[in-house]
Formats: structure tokens, C-alpha cells, sequence
């Protein structure tokens, strides 16, 4: 655990038992006191909230590893979905997001995310809040309209770009991406907060519809996640454990389209938040498909069963096999292709630091359920969630829509009110306290201008710089 902050990774080609292993080591921080955030891509990764009933080769391997002292249980696991269906709603803000993340999620040209800036300072210097996309597509709109207020910058913001914008905004919003800007914004005290029990609290983001029909969203999120962490949490140094390990599925996601300025920030970010305590595991099927500088800082390497058809696979898989401290008992490569299911070559950090030999494991199988939960136990295990009414119910509060609305002397659509039979006062106030006051305060606060009153504060990754909660 005191090197679990060097990172990691788990490759391997599918069917080999990658989301197992990840499920076994999320057991282990959870066991270990640490938080756990994790995508679920398949969707399987959830059987982590109920007690396994191991049967046919599990069965067999648990009996052959007496020494595991297997129980069958469940671990605290807290459910998330961008979309808010399968899990609380999962939020952030554009003002938190900042425009380096945005323009990699819109996918803008150099010329276009000159633009994006412009807007952005302007939000800032005019104290406008960005907080969900039709903030955004207003604030477009008055510069268009009035685009003096750009200064020197009103080159940038043209008729072309302003309109290629509001269609890549559209485009994003028809991918369902507007459910993922707003409030209450996510906040990070919530994934460290352990169970009640000492252990700690595994979220899972429903990602088996999100890497599909919205990568760049995924991808975008995870780097704005990484980004929070950083800029907010508090130097740790060399502890006994870390307060947080980040597991990245379908990892190539992260790397693949990403410009080169923001793939140059992920890496420092990578570098530099293990002193956070903090440790990233990067799931994925090649280790290929991770840039060879995010590679070098990896203390732990899972590596699964590997194919190899073609000439240019046996290369990569010869550079795989380079990859670990050689083991006089075995060949690396040759064992490469002869892995089981539930095998794996894993090299890991001795005490001081230095690479140990590569070893040829088993995996063992972990204590909870290997497979989804149905929707019944889905739904009770939202039911029973320290974080229910927290991030259920939008926050619409005035930002730079009603604001430029009101400026032009136009009505303002009310957000809409509960009627008073649906909920008790009690329930009311409850909400209100945890949601709306906690959330619309800690937005504010990362909100709040410098020295000179207007000027926003941006961190490595373009996002308003974070700080404790005031």
C-alpha cells in the first residue's frame, strides 16, 4: 500500500480476466481503508455491491488457496450515471471544466478554441458563470451581438467560429452531454468520505452506454476528475496508504485524438499527483496504447493473456515482454501467449523503489458477486446510499443565461418547483441543506474572483483552481 500511489496498469486481450483483477483490487484498497473511483464499461463491475456465490472453477481455485481465507461478501459501493438512471447523477460544471478540457471534448480546431478562451476570459472578467451548456450558448450569442466586450481579442471571435461553436455545442448535446453540466457539481470530499464500517467506499460510474455513444464525453470527464484531484487535494508525501485509486478503463480513450498541449498536462498531472495520494490504474488492452512517458511512472504491471497474428503484433508483444525485470525461472514472452484465463505475469515495486522480477500468478478470486447486479438490487443499493438526495434533484440558480437574459430585457423561465405535497418539510429542508445551500456555496467558492475582484484563478488543466472547502 505504500507504493500504491506509483500507478499501475492491467492489459490484456478480451477474455482474459481483466475486470476480475479489477474487481479483486478494488476489494483490496476498499479492505485497506482507501476510496475507490472505477468506470464500469460493461457494466458487470457492479457485482462489487453483493456477496459472491462462487461455483464451477472459482470454486475449484478458492479450494486450491486455502491460505486466502475467502468469505463471500459485498463491499460499500455507490453507484453514479452521468445520465442519472442507473446511479446518482454524476456533475460538473463548465466553469470547472475550464475551456483546454472543453475544447478536447468539442473537438475544436486551433482557430476555434482561440475563440472558446476569449468567451471564457470575458465569463470571467464579467463575473459570469458558466455552469451548464445554455450559459455557454448565451454568453456566444452576446458577443456576438456585442463584440466589443472581446477588446483585443475580438479577432478571435468571428461570425465562422462563434457559429461552428454553437454547432459542436448542439452536436454534444444531442449525445445526451448536457446531463453532465450543472449543479449540485460533484464534490470530492464525497468519494473520500470511508463507510461506516472503516473501509473504504467503491463509486462506480455506469459507463456501458458512455464509451459507446459518447467517448470523447468519458474520456473528457475522467481527465476533468484527474484534473480536481490535483489542483485540489493537499500535499500527502510518502504515506502509508493512498486516500484514492483511480482505475481508468478503456484507457486508450484518454490518449487517442488528444492535442498535444493536453496530453503534455495529463502526463505532468500523472507525474506529480502521486504526492497527492493518489494512485491511477490504467485498464486497457495493450499496454501500446498508453504513451510510453505515462508508462515509465507505472510501479504496477498486471499483464494478461496477449494474441500475436500478425508481424506487427509479435513486436508488440516482444516490447511487452521487455517491459518487465526478467525472471530466470521462465521465459516472459513465451509465457506471454500461453495465459490462462485468471493468469497473468505481474511486476511490481520492491521496498526501495526498484523494479522486482516479473512472476507468473494467478488471480484470485474475489469475494464478491463476478457479474452485474440485477436492476431490483441496483435500485435498493441507490436506496440505501449515504449520498441519496444529495445530487438527485438539478439546481438551476442564476448564472450567465439569466443574467445576459436579463440584460436584453427578456423574461426569465423559472426553474421548475416541487409542488408542496410531493415531499415533507422535513424532506424539504433536508434537501436544501445537503443540495442546494452546500452545493450552490461550494460552486460559488470555487467561483470567487482574485485580488483585483474579476479575474478567475485557472489550474494546469484550464479548470478554476481548487482549494479547501471555505
Amino acid at each position: 500500500m505504500r507504493l500504491a500511489n506509483r500507478h499501475g496498469l492491467v492489459a490484456g486481450a478480451t477474455g482474459t480476466g481483466k475486470t476480475v483483477t479489477l474487481q479483486h483490487l478494488a476489494e483490496v484498497f476498499s479492505d485497506a481503508g482507501v476510496a475507490v473511483f472505477a468506470a464500469d464499461v460493461k457494466g458487470d463491475l457492479c457485482g462489487l455491491g453483493a456477496a459472491g456465490a462462487p461455483q464451477g472453477k472459482v470454486a475449484e481455485r478458492i479450494a486450491g488457496m486455502p491460505w486466502l481465507g475467502h468469505v463471500p461478501r459485498a463491499y460499500p459501493v455507490t453507484l453514479w450515471d452521468v445520465a442519472g438512471q442507473s446511479g446518482h447523477p454524476l456533475r460538473t460544471t463548465l466553469s470547472e471544466m475550464g475551456p483546454l478540457l472543453l475544447s478536447n471534448l468539442l473537438e475544436l480546431t486551433d482557430s476555434q478554441q482561440a475563440a472558446l478562451y476569449a468567451a471564457f476570459k470575458v465569463a470571467d472578467r464579467e463575473g459570469l458563470l458558466l455552469l451548464d451548456l445554455k450559459d455557454l450558448k448565451a454568453l456566444l450569442a452576446h458577443l456576438k451581438d456585442n463584440p466589443q466586450l472581446l477588446g483585443e481579442d475580438s479577432a478571435l471571435m468571428t461570425t465562422g467560429s462563434t457559429q461552428a461553436l454553437l454547432r459542436r455545442l448542439a452536436t454534444l448535446e444531442q449525445q445526451g452531454a448536457e446531463a453532465l453540466f450543472g449543479e449540485p457539481a460533484l464534490q470530492l470530499e464525497d468519494l473520500l468520505r470511508p463507510d461506516g464500517d472503516g473501509r473504504g467506499r467503491i463509486h462506480l460510474l455506469d459507463a456501458s452506454r458512455l464509451v459507446h455513444e459518447a467517448p470523447k464525453v468519458y474520456a473528457t470527464f475522467l481527465l476533468w476528475l484527474l484534473a480536481e484531484l490535483f489542483e485540489q487535494l493537499p500535499e500527502r508525501g510518502d504515506a502509508d496508504k493512498p486516500v484514492l485509486a483511480l482505475f481508468f478503463d478503456e484507457a486508450h480513450l484518454l490518449f487517442n485524438g488528444t492535442p498535444k498541449a493536453l496530453q503534455d498536462r495529463l502526463e505532468q498531472v500523472v507525474r506529480l499527483i502521486r504526492s497527492k495520494g493518489v494512485g491511477v490504474y490504467f485498464v486497457t488492452q495493450s499496454p501500446g496504447d498508453l504513451p510510453d512517458s505515462v508508462l515509465a511512472q507505472l510501479g504496477l504491471r498486471i499483464q494478461h493473456g496477449l494474441r500475436a497474428f500478425t508481424a506487427k503484433e509479435q513486436k508488440s508483444l516482444r516490447a511487452v515482454a521487455d517491459g518487465f525485470r526478467p525472471n530466470p525461472a521462465f521465459d516472459s514472452l513465451a509465457v506471454l501467449t500461453e495465459l490462462g484465463i485468471g493468469e497473468a505475469l505481474v511486476g511490481t515495486l520492491e521496498d526501495k523503489g526498484t523494479p522486482a522480477m516479473v512472476q507468473r500468478v494467478l488471480i484470485a478470486p474475489p469475494q464478491s458477486r463476478i457479474g452485474p447486479l440485477s436492476a431490483a438490487e441496483r435500485t435498493a443499493l441507490i436506496a440505501a446510499s449515504p449520498l441519496l438526495g444529495r445530487y438527485d434533484k438539478a439546481i438551476d440558480r442564476e448564472s450567465a443565461y439569466e443574467m445576459l437574459t436579463q440584460r436584453k430585457g427578456e423574461p426569465v423561465e423559472p426553474a421548475p418547483v416541487p409542488k408542496a405535497d410531493e415531499e415533507s418539510f422535513a424532506d424539504k429542508a433536508g434537501d436544501f441543506l445537503q443540495s442546494a445551500a452546500g452545493q450552490a456555496i461550494k460552486s460559488a467558492v470555487r467561483q470567487a474572483a482574485n485580488q483585483f475582484g474579476r479575474q478567475l484563478v485557472r489550474g494546469l488543466m484550464g479548470s478554476l483552481l481548487g482549494g479547501k472547502k471555505k
